[in-house]
């Protein structure tokens, strides 16, 4: 059994993201898991370090870590969130951020400018990426890896009801359905196959969350007919949300369900062909 040391990424505190590239069609991107914050926000920032990390993505990175394409962003989302629009990617208002006042005081220019600069390096960093992937392979399928939270009202408090809230939920409103349902059905059928604890896994489409980030839209635009963005939400059973506090087991579990799926998706590429 790993320990926690094993299932964190101890990336370099100035890096923006990291981004690998092997032999496959398939990319994984965890996003939100960055929580490093740069030094020139941290006296401007109300939030502290517990309160940022229980709306970011921790361990995300850790289920796409087989994945020979991988995209891991290590800035907050506090910073710039790349899954929003560039108008949108900072949270200037509580309204933007689940009711949080984010920061002491009106952010400086300059500031805004060196985040933004960020946003805007990613997405042309993440098109050229994809598309030296696309020239190889004809197309691809992205996942989009995210997680939420199911206990908001408090550690104690009843989690979400389980018709608003499977383990994972599938988001396609960016993606052409039809167009992609032989990529897509398979690859949401071997998720329900997976067992974990004796249990199947509770997989539904659109359900909490309606896939409707920045990056899904991003590829469906730039790659209408050959990227397949898949946006994933995983609940967060897998840790407690208010501790931080990780289930070593479902880590690892869930990592293996990605990985597995990883054959499934190129033999659906390939029958596009």
């Amino acid at each position: 059994m790993p320990s926690f040391q094993h299932v964190i990424a101890d990336p370099d505190p100035l890096g923006w993201w990291s981004a690998h590239r092997g032999a496959s069609p398939v990319i994984g991107t965890a996003i939100h898991n960055g929580h490093h914050l740069r030094s020139d926000l941290e006296d401007l920032m109300t939030l502290n370090s517990d309160e940022r990390l229980r709306e970011e993505d921790p361990f995300t990175e850790f289920f796409i870590r087989d994945l020979p394409n991988r995209i891991v962003f290590h800035r907050s989302r506090f910073e710039v969130d790349l899954n929003r629009a560039r108008d949108n990617a900072i949270y200037f208002r509580p309204e933007q951020a689940w009711g949080l006042e984010v920061w002491r005081d009106q952010l400086p220019d300059t500031a805004i400018a060196t985040s933004l600069h960020v946003h805007d390096a990613y997405y042309a960093m993440l098109e050229a990426y994809l598309g030296g992937i696309e020239q190889q392979y004809g197309a691809f399928v992205l996942l989009d890896i995210h997680s939420y939270n199911h206990r908001r009202n408090g550690a104690e408090a009843p989690e979400l009801a389980f018709d608003k809230a499977p383990q994972i939920n599938i988001g396609t409103s960016s993606m052409d359905r039809e167009h992609w349902a032989p990529v897509l059905d398979p690859f949401m059928d071997q998720l329900r196959d997976f067992e974990f604890r004796g249990e199947p896994m509770d997989v539904r489409e659109n359900i909490a969350f309606q896939g409707k980030g920045e990056q899904t839209r991003f590829v469906h635009e730039r790659f209408p007919k050959t990227g397949c963005a898949i946006a994933i939400e995983f609940k967060k059973f897998f840790m407690d949300e208010w501790t931080g506090e990780p289930d070593i087991e479902a880590l690892q579990a869930l990592r293996r369900m990605i990985r597995l799926s990883v054959p499934v998706l190129e033999q659906s590429l390939r029958g596009l062909s």
